[in-house]
C-alpha cells in the first residue's frame, strides 16, 4: 500500500497522478495531488474540476459520495 491507502495509485513519467477507483483508472491530478496524501486531505484537480477526499484510507470522487448519499 502506497503511502497508507487502500487504492492503488500510481504517478507517470509526467508526473500525473492516477488511481485505480471502482476498477476504472481515474486521472487524480499532477500539482494539486496532496503529498503524501492523508486522511481528510480533499482537492479539486485542475484539467477536469473533479472534487477528490481521502476518507478511511480510501480516496473517493466527491460527486460519487454526493450521490450515494441521495440515494439513502
Amino acid at each position: 500500500m502506497a503511502y497508507n491507502l487502500k487504492t492503488r495509485i500510481w504517478q507517470t513519467g509526467a508526473l500525473e497522478w492516477w488511481g485505480r477507483l471502482d476498477g476504472e483508472e481515474i486521472y487524480l491530478g499532477s500539482r494539486e495531488f496532496p503529498l503524501p496524501p492523508e486522511e481528510g486531505d480533499r482537492w479539486v484537480v485542475r484539467a477536469t474540476g473533479e472534487t477528490f477526499c481521502i476518507m478511511n484510507g480510501t480516496i473517493r470522487r466527491i460527486s460519487d459520495l454526493a450521490r450515494a448519499e441521495e440515494e439513502q
